[in-house]
């Protein structure tokens, strides 16, 4: 399925991008040396309730994972990059956390992550990583317009990531959003430029570039939801839900810095 918003549906967009994105700034802010993935859960419980919002993950049952999410947010960290499942685990300095989250408010779904280390360490690699998915998000928004196909989008991210010498996994990617979180059409982190879905005003897509340092292929935790990186390197991962409008692209998951929670 894929949904076209009408203008008058917009603000409503960007309400939902405003809230995840302030939610995700609130957590980075608490984010620290000591704090429990449990606690992120718990914090992000309470600010999505305290909106009126609802998160997208807490039913959230794919064919790929092991029964209902059960939680608000996704928290992975170091070698784990996708669905991390919150769990008792106190963060250590220099950890690579990325928080994912998507949340529906007033029938409209926003869907962001961040990458950050947590502490005073700073590994050059992990900065390394962290920055080329955040090159690699900047590049695809860049390319979305009217009239751009999806492989445009996907081949300005997959040349920045394979530039920067990571191997890229197409399996999991961006999406369509809308009324729910996942929907077509898929965004590859690679792809052929000229190719796929042609983009239109009102169209939501959530473009996430993720990498692993040194491997393309996942393996899935015990927990039956974390995918992670096959060698147990390092892992980043960012993303944006924008909007298509009629002259490029906005981006709906900036913070605005309103507090929350």
């Amino acid at each position: 399925m894929i949904e076209i918003l009408s203008p008058t549906e917009l603000p409503r967009a960007r309400a939902a991008g405003a809230l995840v994105a302030d939610i995700l700034q609130t957590l980075r802010s608490r984010a620290a040396v000591g704090t429990n993935l449990l606690d992120v859960d718990r914090w992000a419980r309470a600010m999505i309730t305290g909106a009126g919002a609802q998160s997208c993950y807490v039913d959230y049952e794919p064919s790929f994972g092991r029964g209902p999410f059960g939680h608000h947010i996704c928290t992975s960290v170091n070698d784990a990059v996708l669905h991390g499942l919150p769990h008792d685990y106190a963060l250590a300095d220099g950890d690579l956390l990325t928080l994912d989250l998507a949340v529906s408010l007033r029938g409209v779904v926003a869907d962001s992550a961040v990458s950050f280390v947590v502490g005073e360490a700073r590994p050059p690699e992990s900065v390394a990583m962290i920055d080329a998915t955040e090159r690699a998000l900047s590049a695809g928004i860049a390319a979305a317009r009217p009239g751009a196909r999806i492989g445009d989008l996907s081949h300005a991210i997959g040349s920045v990531l394979a530039g920067a010498g990571y191997p890229i996994n197409t399996q999991f990617g961006g999406h369509g959003v809308g009324s729910t979180m996942h929907q077509d059409p898929h965004v590859a982190n690679a792809g052929r430029p000229g190719r796929g879905f042609t983009l239109r005003p009102g169209l939501l897509l959530a473009l996430e570039p993720w990498v692993m340092a040194d491997t393309d292929e996942l393996v899935t935790d015990a927990d039956g939801w974390t995918l992670r990186s096959a060698t147990g390197c390092r892992t980043a991962h960012s993303e944006h839900t924008i909007a298509i409008t009629d002259d490029g692209a906005e981006i709906l998951t900036l913070p605005t810095g309103a507090a929350v929670g």
